[in-house]
């Protein structure tokens, strides 16, 4: 049982009324067994000296440059994302997820995506793999530069065996991590139809002939809820168990999760056992302290949007309304969740008469992460410190292929030297047991 006795005398030492404290923590305890107790929990993994093969939840594929020109109707292929070779000068990160560059016949040659009026670079540091870390920079790229496995369905099986991974789940690049491209298009006939034939690419091309290795994760429409729905459908039936979301909509202009417009995409997920993926940067903003900051002062920050989000679902009432949904954040670590799950279950409890969740959300919030929530890693040794407040039920591991953070060719060492002194039966979950269960996996 993760974060069982071992979370529980700490807070019962906070002061207060300890007996109202014990009785809103025993509740969480009490929910986390259920759970663990009537889940589909795979069978525990034999106990052997070896790591067991991992499943990850989050990478990344660069679309190869036929996709829409081979997948879209006909009718659209004209107008539909392309890609076209230029040189590219003074390439330079500007923020949340932009970029500033111009167009050059003398600088280095980039491949870069054409939709509408908008140009979107490949750029060295979103397919960085093969290339050392000094080598790593925000430079443009083209597929010829590329290693094959970041846009080539069977090179990517081949790093992944390579790199002791079973399983990958992949976010979009071109689209953005939840669609985003196309939700600022202007055209959304063409806009809905590039969604469809991304979905379509995905699970009869990326996902076909692996054997199980590729997992599927589409799109939705953002900007049509019941249209969404219907696409979350249309993919279940075909296996499909994931869908991309944005962590925090209001930042794409679209309603907020307390409104209740996004219930009809929650309850198809709910329905079809899809569930929610969240991506760092799904909210087209990232956490920064001024514009003239580094980089690296938004990429530390980055967990910033993952803890926002998951505090808007523990209050929203969502998961209570839809008791079986699943949610999964992605690239967010894990460290930050136990102050997290602390602060929000005594916001719930000092609070709750004035700040408008009395009514909405009837037990303390961490219930509802024990029950409905995964969390993934990839470094992140005080997560792994506090795992009986994190939840060993509910970690999973990625390996964030091929952006810069990726363990990619070193996976099996950097999780080895991660889950040392974990039991077996911990590392097991965590390495593959729970990413089988939240994406309903025929593997053992």
């Amino acid at each position: 049982m993760a974060g069982g006795q071992s979370a529980k005398a700490p807070i019962m030492q906070a002061g207060g009324n300890l007996t109202t404290r014990q009785i809103w923590w025993d509740c969480v305890v009490t929910r986390e067994f259920i759970m663990t107790a009537t889940s589909t929990t795979p069978a525990k993994a034999p106990v052997t000296g070896e790591l067991p093969r991992i499943i990850s939840v989050d990478d990344h594929v660069v679309e190869p440059p036929h996709l829409w020109q081979t997948w879209l109707p006909e009718k659209f292929r004209a107008a539909g994302p392309r890609v076209e070779r230029h040189g590219l000068a003074g390439l330079k990160f500007i923020g949340g997820t932009s970029y500033e560059y111009d167009l050059s016949d003398d600088a280095p040659a980039c491949d870069i995506w054409i939709y509408e009026d908008q140009m979107y670079p490949n750029k060295r540091h979103v397919a960085a793999v093969g290339f050392s870390r000094d080598e790593m920079k925000l430079e443009p790229i083209t597929y010829d530069e590329m290693r094959p496995g970041c846009y080539e369905p069977t090179a990517r099986v081949d790093d992944m065996t390579m790199n002791w991974v079973d399983a990958s789940l992949s976010f979009p690049t071109f689209p953005r991590f939840c669609g985003q491209t196309f939700a600022e298009a202007k055209d959304k006939e063409l806009a809905m139809a590039c969604v469809l034939a991304y979905n379509d690419w995905m699970v009869e091309e990326w996902c076909r002939d692996s054997g199980g290795a590729l997992i599927p994760l589409c799109l939705i429409p953002l900007w049509d809820v019941r249209a969404a729905a219907a696409e979350v459908r249309r993919n279940a039936a075909r296996g499909v168990r994931a869908v991309c979301f944005s962590e925090i909509p209001p930042h794409l202009g679209l309603p907020s999760i307390h409104t209740g417009s996004w219930d009809p995409l929650f309850a198809a997920c709910e329905e079809t056992n899809t569930v929610v993926c969240m991506h760092i940067g799904s909210s087209s903003k990232m956490p920064a302290t001024s514009p003239d900051a580094p980089p690296a002062v938004q990429a530390t920050l980055s967990f910033n949007n993952s803890m926002a989000s998951l505090s808007d679902f523990l209050f929203s009432g969502v998961l209570v309304r839809y008791p079986k949904l699943k949610l999964a954040y992605s690239e967010g670590q894990i460290g930050w969740l136990p102050y997290a799950l602390e602060r929000a279950d005594d916001v719930w409890r000092e609070h709750r008469a004035w700040a408008g969740v009395a009514d909405i959300v009837p037990e303390p919030p961490s219930t509802y992460y024990y029950r409905n929530v995964f969390t993934c890693f990839f470094r992140d040794r005080h997560g792994l410190e506090s795992l009986h407040i994190c939840g060993e039920n509910n970690v999973t591991f990625e390996t964030d292929y091929p952006h810069t953070d990726s363990t990619w060719p070193e996976t099996k060492q950097v999780a080895t030297d991660m889950v040392r002194g974990l039991s077996p039966e911990v590392v097991y979950k965590i390495m593959r047991g729970n990413a089988i269960r939240m994406l309903d996996l025929d593997l053992t």
